[in-house]
């Protein structure tokens, strides 16, 4: 997920309308001792501010692990310097804190801003201290975990830093047997209510007094400098704008239970194939989960995608795991034939409506089985990392036996870690440098993608292959 938090975003009305404010009641219980995860300073008072005022309310300890300093949030700026910016920022949050639980703790272990993915171990291990203290007790009597609730950016926010602490909560949450909630705050800005990624049976609704809600606006105003921009010049705009405020400003606090949703799971064995099943569950009842249809991120990667073809139009294309036909319906446009290949059935059915009779699509567990025929294009978007290594290293073998002497074989992948998944984007793009028959025509390395266009030796640039040169 990709968004620019300059933009103005899903404005508050459409939420309303959408009935945020009617989500069903949270109901902490009797808590202990609450303790809030956040990725950056400001995090806990956009998302969890109502919550850490309510409970410290009735009584319970309050701890606040604030894993970076923000360091990164102008890393344009001219005005400010990352040092200075860091300074200034845990002081931001240390008043922000102090207005919300005066009797809080409040711990900075100062992880870099945008490296949480890189400090992962680390940010383990300070919750996990934080927390195995807060169970032992003050007096080492020992806290029954049933008491304590962990609250924590919620997993799909969209930043990784967010993700990441999310995941690293839930982890140790699962381990220690607590109540887990999550709270979101860039979800607000770049979904559509209508999405199916916005957890609405999940939500739940804290309902803030005149009291409560004060409270928190005067948080999220302490944090001048996300607030207020730093100046006039470029890249000193405010990093919560106008709209964000209003999120926050609402008269419910809206969090996720996600105590339901446990880490029961073992990273995936990196030598078996992800099965059918996998994805019958994964689409079952979800018409666009992946969000093809209508996140920017996903816009944007597959105009990337098509710009990188070296061929205005092409003679018969297969693409490897069409999904819902999205991608498919663009490659249709630029080549006379097109077939599309998934091994679930859900993703197909979708399909066949957007696409019609003109595509055909074939549902086939590859690489075990493989479409007939020769194609001057082969698509393998964001399928290959389903693959375990000997699979992989088959599809790949069938794949370029497939391909025509003058063929295109474009490759497109996700770099971030997927539990759940084999291999990783960078491990099948790795495979896929060293194929001996192939050369690498492009080569496109992004934070969250890479894509590589490769072709039969020797590859031929456009400019000389069209006669620039």
């Amino acid at each position: 997920m990709t968004f620019d938090h300059r933009e103005p975003g899903t404005s508050e009305d459409a939420w309303v309308r959408a009935g945020i404010l009617d989500v069903p009641r949270l109901d902490v219980g009797e808590v202990a001792h609450l303790v809030v995860l956040a990725a950056h300073p400001d995090d806990e008072s956009f998302g969890a501010a109502g919550l850490v005022h309510e409970l410290a309310g009735r009584g319970a300890a309050v701890t606040v692990v604030v894993a970076s300093d923000g360091e990164a949030s102008h890393a344009g700026s001219a005005t400010i310097s990352p040092e200075r910016l860091r300074a200034v920022r845990r002081a931001e949050v240390a008043e922000a804190v102090g207005v919300l639980a005066p009797a809080a703790r409040l711990v900075l272990p100062g992880l870099p801003d945008g490296g949480l993915r890189e400090h992962r171990d680390d940010l383990a291990r300070v919750l996990g201290d934080v927390l195995d203290a807060v169970l032992a007790g003050p007096g080492g009597e020992g806290v029954p975990p049933s008491s304590v609730v962990l609250c924590a950016p919620w997993r799909g926010d969209g930043h990784r830093d967010h993700r990441i602490a999310g995941e690293v909560a839930a982890e140790v949450a699962d381990r220690l047997g607590l109540r887990l909630l999550e709270y979101p705050v860039w979800l607000w800005h770049w979904a559509d209510p209508g999405d199916d990624a916005v957890p609405w049976p999940t939500l739940r609704a804290l309902p803030l007094g005149a009291e409560a809600r004060e409270a928190k606006r005067r948080a999220l105003a302490a944090h001048v400098t996300q607030v207020e921009p730093l100046s006039a010049a470029p890249g000193d705009e405010a990093t919560l704008g106008p709209e964000m405020l209003r999120h926050a400003d609402r008269g419910v606090e809206v969090l996720v239970d996600a105590s339901g949703r446990r880490v029961a799971k073992e990273p995936a064995d990196p030598g078996a194939s992800l099965d059918a099943g996998f994805f019958e569950r994964f689409y079952a009842g979800r018409r666009d989960p992946w969000g093809f249809e209508t996140r920017w991120y996903e816009q944007r990667k597959r105009a990337v995608l098509l710009a990188s073809l070296p061929r205005p139009r092409f003679r018969a294309a297969l693409e490897l795991g069409c999904s819902t036909g999205v991608l498919t319906a663009e490659l249709a446009a630029r080549c006379d034939r097109v077939v599309g290949v998934d091994v679930a059935e859900a993703p197909l059915a979708e399909a066949r409506r957007r696409l019609g009779p003109e595509v055909e699509l074939l549902r086939l567990d590859t690489p075990g089985e493989w479409p007939d025929g020769t194609f001057d294009l082969v698509v393998l978007s964001e399928v290959l990392y389903y693959y375990g290594r000997d699979d992989l290293d088959r599809a790949l073998d069938r794949a370029t036996a497939s391909l025509a002497a003058d063929g295109v074989l474009v490759a497109c992948h996700w770099r971030h870690d997927v539990v759940e998944y084999p291999l990783g984007g960078d491990d099948v793009h790795a495979r896929l440098a060293a194929r001996p028959e192939l050369d690498r025509l492009a080569h496109h390395v992004e934070e969250d993608f890479v894509l590589d266009v490769l072709v039969r030796r020797p590859a031929v640039s456009v400019a000389h292959a069209t006669g620039l040169l």
